[in-house]
């Protein structure tokens, strides 16, 4: 008896300190002008600042570790907030006000949405270990520079990484469908809806909660099996 407790404990898994590695990746291309980047920065910062975000953070089941980084066209990513892990309050207004001192790129660039997804696993690559790993990617049009979306991952391993979209709904059409059919990836991944740029704070803070609380949590955007 004592043989099988002991064989047992073997089997069981450790639990991991950290429960969920979080990569925002946030589009700063040229359909991107000052007035929304400024609500773009605001939304953000303002929804990691929101009450109920911070409690989903700082709740009992684990720590959460945060990256952000911006992105445009190829070859433009811009590494915001390098991985930390939310461990304080502290460490959380230190990732808000690293969002809010970044600048705005002068550059109008285009829209390199495979770049930034292959930058982003680069990024998991170096995220602390925890249970699970998501990449939230906002964006207002389909990728028109550099490696396609569809071609990032045929060559790209992103197993275990979920990709969800916050899609802005503002300069193209379809943009949801796009980004369903498309972008997101993984069991649970999801789309978020921000219908204009003056949407986008609601949008991220919704996004947030849910990705913070679990893939369950939330209304579904559009219904459908996640692309795999």
């Amino acid at each position: 008896m004592l043989r099988l407790c002991c064989l047992l404990c073997l089997t069981v898994p450790a639990q991991a300190d950290c429960r969920l590695a979080l990569a925002l990746a946030v589009d700063v291309s040229r359909s991107i002008d000052a007035q929304d980047y400024v609500i773009q920065t605001d939304g953000l910062a303002g929804a990691l600042s929101d009450k109920d975000v911070r409690a989903a953070i700082f709740g009992p089941e684990g720590e959460v570790a945060l990256a952000i980084y911006y992105w445009s066209g190829k070859g433009y990513q811009d590494l915001v907030q390098p991985w930390v892990i939310l461990d304080s309050p502290e460490a959380l207004d230190a990732a808000i006000w690293e969002v809010r001192r970044t600048p705005r790129p002068e550059a109008p660039l285009a829209t390199a949405l495979g770049d930034a997804l292959s930058y982003g696993l680069d990024l998991m690559g170096d995220a602390p270990a925890c249970e699970r790993r998501v990449i939230d990617v906002a964006g207002d049009g389909r990728n028109n520079d550099g490696i396609s979306v569809a071609r990032t991952y045929e060559r790209e391993d992103f197993t275990g990484i979920i990709v969800n979209g916050l899609a802005v709904g503002e300069h193209e059409a379809d943009i949801v469908e796009y980004y369903h059919d498309e972008v997101i990836r993984g069991p649970g991944a999801f789309v978020e809806l921000a219908p204009r740029q003056t949407d986008y704070p609601a949008a991220i803070q919704r996004k947030l909660l849910r990705e913070l609380e679990g893939p369950m949590i939330g209304a579904l955007r559009r219904p459908g099996p996640a692309r795999l």
